[in-house]
């Protein structure tokens, strides 16, 4: 999505939802006010899990976001469009074993896990 805004993450949350129909979703998400805005429309099947403000140790995009600074840490991009392209290969690199291995804290799978039962 070009802008990182309550529309876009209307946008996300819809074909989200349409994509995974046969299951309930739980999504992690950090106070960006784009998450909260009141114009947004959940999803039957999508549950919204905010972390606690200031809590980046627990947000497990965070582990996804330095891995992938850590391999761009050893390029020179001199155009946006080149760092774009070379965060989009590598983001298309990563298998889901390794984004579960990076994101799936066990605390917080198990705590979902028992929301769900």
């Amino acid at each position: 999505m070009p802008y990182l805004d309550a529309q876009g993450f209307q946008v996300f949350l819809t074909h989200f939802a349409h994509h995974y129909a046969q299951s309930l979703n739980v999504l992690v998400l950090d106070n960006g006010s784009f998450h909260t805005a009141r114009c947004l429309r959940i999803p039957a099947n999508v549950v919204l899990v905010p972390l606690p403000p200031y809590s980046p140790e627990l947000n497990p995009i965070e582990r996804l976001w330095r891995a992938l600074k850590d391999r761009l840490s050893r390029g020179v991009f001199r155009k946006l469009p080149a760092l774009r392209g070379r965060v989009t290969r590598l983001l298309h690199s990563y298998s889901p074993q390794l984004l579960r291995s990076l994101t799936g804290y066990p605390y917080f799978v198990h705590a979902v896990n028992g929301l769900l039962l």
